[in-house]
């Protein structure tokens, strides 16, 4: 008696959650019609305006706070990459860091190499450690006039110059 009414149970309630959907389904695809005609609408009026699809780089006139901006996502994907790639290499190599450490000053490579080397590597960590420091004033609310942005946007590429010769040829 009791596995009969269990099953009952179950095919009512199965019964009411597929009419449930059935109402769903439909009210949603009344609504992706309504939708799908209103982007058409849109689409046609831009085609014959000829307006362009949507802008791009290309249609902007560069910048420095533009280019500061591709510059900081494109050092911190850089610096995670090396970061990441250096660590898996360390963990996955026999021998410790002194080891290849050795090989590398066997190499006996010239100084312009070396200082050429280091300076790609400082670059990308020192231009995002300091537009990382801009970003926190943003936080904070600072700096968002158009005469605050291109000033910043200039400090920091000049201390990112100063700190990274700096680093690549001091240290």
């Amino acid at each position: 008696m009791a596995s009969l009414v269990r099953t009952l149970g179950r095919q009512s309630l199965l019964q009411q959650q597929w009419c449930f959907m059935q109402k769903r389904v439909a009210q949603a695809s009344s609504n992706t019609s309504v939708a799908y005609t209103e982007m058409s609408k849109y689409w046609e009026k831009n085609r014959k305006l000829q307006r362009p699809i949507s802008p791009h780089l290309t249609v902007f006139k560069p910048h420095l706070p533009m280019m500061s901006s591709i510059t900081f996502r494109i050092t911190g994907v850089a610096v995670q990459v090396a970061a990441t790639g250096a660590s898996l290499c360390l963990l996955a190599l026999p021998g410790d860091f002194s080891h290849y450490l050795e090989m590398v000053k066997n190499l006996e490579l010239g100084p312009a190499v070396i200082s050429s080397l280091k300076l790609l590597v400082v670059f990308p960590v020192v231009y995002h450690f300091i537009n990382g420091i801009r970003h926190l004033v943003w936080d904070a609310g600072f700096g968002f006039s158009k005469q605050m942005l291109q000033k910043s946007s200039v400090a920091v590429w000049v201390l990112t110059v100063i700190f990274t010769v700096y680093f690549a040829l001091y240290y």
